[in-house]
């Protein structure tokens, strides 16, 4: 702790102790109020009576009178003290009072000679004393990862930051609304599974005692939605928390939202009509705009939008030949673009290292990114037209994978022979649950994941996940 910090904190101290020998305890209980600041500003009426509480944030002392600003999660408002009006002993007790301490008032509505909404003062109660001062501003302060390890300082200083989070609850409650419109039911899958699927990721290990079982933290939901398809649901969304042991990075957090939305009867056509109109909708309704600023350029959401395979993608970037290249002249070219290209790496591997580090990055207007390789692929059917493509897409805006989507494979024979693919010789790998329930006949259906962290960003304007997260997860001081 700063040594001025410490000076305040005694200071701060010795007002409680002041305090209490005035009888005002510090920390005090429940206060009832006439409502927020807001809602008391939204229906003022000139000598009503009002019951507020909140933070102190100003405190302007002119010694028989004090201005101060009271301020709670909805709004800032003046409030005013007169010691003949209140009181010689609870007057010198305000006095005592820092800024952050949190009182309740009782006091009447008024307006002052300059035109100000104010409370006049006819209580106080003493509700938190903030023993730690708050800081003033924090573009200040040189340590930008101070305002994530105390996010809530951030938001006492920095208002327009908690506007974000705002807009992200306000943007979750209008997609559940969406959903729940369209026919879908929001269902709870587990959070810990003994087997890690419906996703390529490292996994969180973790171990249950009662069961004396490896357990992990979830990747993905996926492959418990789908057994919810064979159960006869068939349209089901989960909003959930996944976990991913990998890096950090501005579109990296090992803890993250993602929206899973699965339909039956449905395929990949019917996904991209979904995500168009849900984010369309979010951000009219939410943003009340369709047009954003990023560091990569405007994004206009205006559909319709953009759809362009894969493999067009790369030719545009690598050559009309690049399919037709050895394996050893395609890594090298690769590596000319600074890529870090292993020589046991296949020509799908390479290919897809050029799209996510190379040209993901250039689709800043929304982008359907359709037949991805399907050896990339395992849970999706394959195209009608071409065994070798994938019947999928990946929406990109601003630069970022916001929603995959597949036409779902639902032959079990099939998937059964992509799991053993995979797993080679290591046979706990394989998800035989799962296996079974896609044998008593999952329906056809369309599923899509989007990742709520990253629309955040596109929605908010922010370039950097842990602007988008109320508690990103950091390194350890």
């Amino acid at each position: 702790m700063p040594e001025n910090q410490n000076e305040y904190r005694d200071q701060r101290l010795a007002n409680m102790a002041e305090l209490k020998k005035l009888g005002y305890e510090p920390f005090g209980g429940a206060f009832q109020r006439t409502g927020r600041l807001a809602e008391v500003r939204a229906e003022f009426r000139d000598g009503d009576t009002v019951r507020v509480a909140g933070r102190l944030t100003s405190i302007r002392n002119m010694g028989k009178t004090i201005f101060a600003d009271l301020s709670d999660c909805s709004d800032r408002f003046q409030i005013y003290i007169q010691k003949k009006h209140l009181g010689d002993e609870p007057f010198d007790a305000f006095q005592l009072l820092d800024i952050g301490d949190h009182i309740g008032i009782e006091g009447t509505l008024f307006i002052t000679r300059m035109g100000e909404q104010t409370i006049k003062v006819d209580r106080w109660h003493m509700l938190s004393k903030s023993i730690l001062p708050l800081p003033e501003k924090w573009h200040g302060l040189k340590d930008v990862e101070a305002r994530y390890r105390q996010r809530y300082l951030d938001m006492i200083a920095n208002p327009d930051m908690r506007v974000i989070f705002d807009k992200r609850a306000a943007a979750i409650a209008e997609i559940r609304r969406f959903l729940r419109e369209r026919g879908f039911m929001e269902v709870e899958t587990p959070m810990m599974q003994s087997i890690p699927g419906g996703a390529a990721a490292k996994p969180f290990v973790t171990f249950y005692d009662a069961l004396a079982s490896q357990m992990y933290l979830r990747i993905a939901p996926e492959l418990y939605l789908k057994r919810l398809l064979v159960g006869g649901y068939d349209r089901i969304f989960e909003l959930n928390r996944n976990f991913r042991n990998e890096g950090l990075d501005r579109t990296h957090n090992p803890e993250f939202t993602m929206l899973e939305i699965y339909e039956a009867y449905s395929d990949v056509n019917g996904m991209k009509e979904l995500v168009q109109s849900l984010i369309v909708n979010v951000a009219q309704t939410v943003f009340e705009s369709l047009t954003f600023e990023s560091q990569a350029g405007t994004i206009d959401l205006n559909p319709p939008w953009r759809e362009v395979s894969y493999r067009d993608l790369i030719t545009e970037k690598m050559g009309a030949d690049w399919f037709t290249l050895p394996l050893s002249a395609a890594q090298q070219r690769a590596r000319e673009l600074d890529l870090d290209i292993p020589t046991d790496w296949t020509m799908d591997l390479v290919t897809h290292e050029i799209y996510e580090k190379v040209i993901a990055k250039t689709l800043i207007l929304p982008t359907f990114v359709t037949r991805l390789p399907a050896a990339l692929v395992p849970l999706a059917r394959t195209c009608a037209d071409d065994p070798t493509c994938a019947d999928v897409f990946e929406l990109e805006i601003g630069g970022k994978e916001i929603a995959p989507a597949d036409s779902e494979l639902n032959d079990p024979l099939e998937q059964r022979r992509r799991f053993e693919l995979a797993a080679g010789t290591d046979g706990n790998k394989l998800d035989n649950d799962f296996l079974v329930a896609l044998e008593h006949g999952m329906p056809p259906a369309g599923g899509m994941g989007i990742g709520i962290d990253r629309l955040m960003m596109v929605l908010c304007s922010v370039d950097a996940i842990r602007d988008v997260i109320l508690f990103p997860q950091l390194r350890p001081k």
